[in-house]
């Protein structure tokens, strides 16, 4: 069965796409974690930012809301000194304003999911793409999400930024059909 090429032969790659890419979550936590993976990625490659997976659950206490809003520039300096985090500030910046900007949407809406899962009915988006090539940068949805995200305070959330998200957390499913990773090839 032919597989999406994407992850070529790196296997931390792989284990992501295998194991968590188009997914879907509907846990707060892990969605801010890739909130916040995706933001870091913004003009790098995913693989490094996968590569510093640990340092950054390490670095903001495992993705903890409460924890993450709280943190002064001081203490993301620090963690810009001492993690192997990206050392880009306003990214680290970002992570502190999207912790606070969560916190007010689970006041809102009771759940960072339910106010994201809302605008695709609570069901994934499954796509039938043949080929990697096939697959876009953004969508629509990506555009608009980004758009309520930006006035809500999000940073580092454009709409590539959105729709790479989207499929990390699972509201769209971007497998190849070939792929046994695709939706209608799980049982």
């Amino acid at each position: 069965m032919e597989q999406c090429l994407w992850p070529q032969n790196s296997e931390l790659l792989q284990t992501y796409h295998d194991e968590e890419w188009c997914r879907p979550s509907r846990d707060d936590r892990y969605i801010f974690e890739m909130l916040t993976l995706e933001g870091a990625q913004a003009g790098l490659s995913w693989s490094i930012v996968l590569a510093r997976r640990e340092a950054y659950r390490s670095a903001f206490n495992n993705y903890d809301l409460e924890y993450c809003a709280g943190l002064t520039d001081t203490d993301l300096e620090a963690i810009k000194e001492n993690y192997q985090v990206i050392k880009h500030f306003s990214k680290l910046q970002s992570v502190r304003s999207n912790a606070e900007a969560v916190l007010k949407i689970q006041n809102e809406f009771g759940s960072l999911a339910d106010f994201l899962w809302s605008y695709v009915d609570f069901k994934p988006m499954i796509n039938s793409w043949t080929a990697d090539t096939e697959i876009p940068a953004q969508s629509p949805l990506s555009v608009r999400i980004s758009k309520n995200l930006k006035k809500r305070g999000f940073k580092f959330i454009g709409p590539v930024i959105t729709y790479s998200f989207l499929q990390a957390i699972g509201m769209v499913d971007d497998h190849i059909t070939s792929c046994r990773f695709h939706t209608s090839n799980i049982d």
